[in-house]
Order: C-alpha cells, then structure tokens, then sequence
C-alpha cells in the first residue's frame, strides 16, 4: 500500500524526489503520512480537495479489502 501512495503521489508532483511515504500503526490502525515539497501540495490536495480525498478514500477501501483499516494523513 505504501508503494502504491508513493507511486500516484510522485505522478501527481513537480519534484518527486520529494515525495516521502511513512507507515506506522496505531492500535491496528495503518497510518500512512505523506510528505512533498511545499510547491507541490496543492496538487496533492487538488481542485476542492478532490484528489486527497480520491487518494483517502483508495487507502481505506484498499485496507478494508484486505480486512485491515487505514488512512492517509497529508502533511506539509
């Protein structure tokens, strides 16, 4: 999973090399923190917040699939 937010997320940026994927899990919650640089956030965020919640919503129904549960923080 952590593969595939890294992957969408450099093919959405200007600066891919800056595009960092962190996984942790809390209390059987699967964390994925993603980080860019701050040029590119809003393409990461999109039009209305589109595109995170598209990348948010695969996340959680791709885990769900799986029988585990997750989401995707953005940070900036």
């Amino acid at each position: 999973m952590k593969t595939v937010v890294e992957v969408i997320a450099k093919a959405l940026v200007d600066h891919p090399d800056a595009v960092k994927v962190t996984e942790n899990e809390r209390r059987g919650l699967k964390v994925y923190s993603l980080t860019t640089a701050p040029g590119d956030m809003g393409k990461i965020i999109g039009r209305q917040g589109r595109t995170a919640a598209a990348l948010r919503t695969l996340v959680a129904l791709t885990a769900e699939k799986h029988g585990q549960r997750a989401q995707l923080d953005i940070r900036d």
